[in-house]
Order: C-alpha cells, then structure tokens, then sequence
C-alpha cells in the first residue's frame, strides 16, 4: 500500500511523496538502503512510477513526489512555477526525506529539474537518470500548440473509459493509437459532479512549461559532475543525435534508447526500462 510523506516545498507549498513499497532493511552493519528521488513530467503524478518504484524498492528507498500543481500536492493559485521552484522543491525533498545523496531519475520536465538540482547540489545527487527530455529550446511555436492542446481536450469526460479512449485513440495530435497512453491519462483525471477532469490545472501547466521552453539548458547539462544516463524512446521527443551530443556535454554521460517506447518511456515499455537503466544503477552501487 502506498504511504504518504509530506514535504515543505519552496514558499510552503506542500508536497506529497510517496513510497510505493516497504524499502529493504538495513544492512547488518546498519547501513541505510541507497535514496532515489523519482520526478515525473509536466502534467504526470507520483503513481506513473509506481513500478519502477517497486523494482527499485529490491535494492533502495525510491520515492516518487507529487511535484507542485499536480497529483496530491498543493495547487496554490498565486504560486510560482518557475525553475527555481521546482528545483528548490526536488531539493526540499531530497533533504528533508533524509535520502541524500540520492539517484534522480526524471521524466521530461522532471528529467530538467533532476539536471538542474545536479548542477546547484552536487552534494545531494550522486547519480543521474535522464528520461527523454531535450536540452534544446523548443519555443514560442511549442507553447502556443500546447495551449490549442489544451482547449481541444472534450472536458469533462463523461467516463474514465472515455479518457483512456480519447488518449489513445482519439487525440488528432497523436499519430496513432497507444493503449499506455490512454492508461496515463487516466491516472490524472478525477471526478467531478459533470464527469472526469484533470487533476491539474492546464493554466499552471502552461505557466510551467513556459519557464523551460524558451531557453537552451545545455550549460547546466555540462555541470552536472555525476554519472548520468541519458535515455530516449525510439519514437519520442528526444532525437537521436541530440541524445548522443547530451552525452557528448555531460562529464560523464552515457546512452541508452528503448524500442517500440514513445516519450512515456517508463510507462510504455517498463520492461525496456528497466532494462536498461539497471545496469546503470548497478555499475554505480
């Protein structure tokens, strides 16, 4: 059963964390299990790493956050969702969870706050886990699709089967159908006295979003002193070469691509994920 920590994040917001399974006992010599902070990406939650937390749980503590505006965490309408903030919050989480230093494993967005935790605290990450997400600028092109995203989603679904529908069938801007992807969207609806409607606000997802796309991330990339695994789904939003010049910048980057994985690497193909990132996780203890 999953178990609630709560976190004070940056300016107070509140901020759910999760443990999805018991950790591994100590050691006889009272050695703690190694931490690993799980970071989801814009729009995700907590639970979308609900298996890789339970594998993970073998061998570490894995805690996934609920990072602010989504899943159970506070959605504070005057609250900033800046850069800063959000890796001020994965650096709550980690100090305050006693998990330090810890692996960060991110998804998307959550992929950009774990590199950018690495490069301000390098005391509290030891290793890196980069989940299909782009160093490049993707520009004012990208936020204005996303706001036309946004306003064609046919809210409120009357039933969840209509969300998983919609997601992974239906949506004109997808290319074409992924059963995962409606199961994702699932998990971040919620019901209402009208139907099922996001648990996040689209507002604060766009407010979000616009404090990364405009701007190259490449300088903190090569910051990062730690070992970092740079992994990109054949068919997601990271490219191929820009995935190997990432790893070309970090210190010490290495790569990996999951096969027949769109962008939601982890929950689209879990075992090509964890495929290749425990290997990673065993080379660095």
């Amino acid at each position: 059963m999953a178990r609630r920590i709560d976190v004070t994040g940056a300016g107070g917001v509140r901020l759910a964390a999760w443990e999805f399974t018991d950790p591994p006992k100590a050691d006889p010599d009272h050695t703690r299990p190694p931490g690993v902070l799980l970071l989801h990406g814009l729009m995700g939650r907590a639970s979308h790493w609900a298996g890789t937390a339970r594998w993970l749980a073998e061998r570490h503590r894995a805690v996934a956050l609920d990072q602010r505006g989504h899943g159970q965490s506070d959605k504070p309408p005057g609250a900033a969702f800046t850069r800063e903030v959000y890796v001020e919050d994965a650096e709550a989480a980690v100090v305050q969870l006693g998990i330090a230093p810890a692996v960060v494993i991110g998804h998307a967005m959550g992929a950009l706050t774990g590199w950018q935790l690495a490069a301000k605290r390098p005391d509290l990450v030891r290793a890196l886990v980069i989940c299909d997400m782009r160093a490049s600028p993707l520009g004012a092109a990208s936020q204005r699709e996303w706001a036309e995203w946004f306003n064609a989603w046919p809210v409120p679904f009357a039933t969840l089967a209509d969300v998983r529908k919609w997601f992974g069938e239906g949506d004109p801007w997808v290319e074409r159908s992924n059963p995962a992807r409606g199961e994702f969207y699932a998990e971040v609806m919620q019901e209402s006295p009208d139907g099922w409607r996001p648990v996040f606000e689209p507002e604060q997802m766009l407010r979000s979003r616009e404090t990364w796309v405009h701007d190259a991330h490449w300088e903190e990339l090569a910051q990062v002193r730690c070992p970092t695994l740079v992994v990109r789904g054949l068919d997601g939003e990271l490219g191929r070469a820009e995935a190997q010049e990432m790893v070309r910048v970090l210190p010490r980057g290495e790569y990996a691509e999951v096969v027949d994985a769109g962008h939601l690497v982890h929950y689209d193909q879990p075992g090509g994920w964890r495929g290749v990132v425990q290997p990673f996780l065993d080379e660095v203890g």
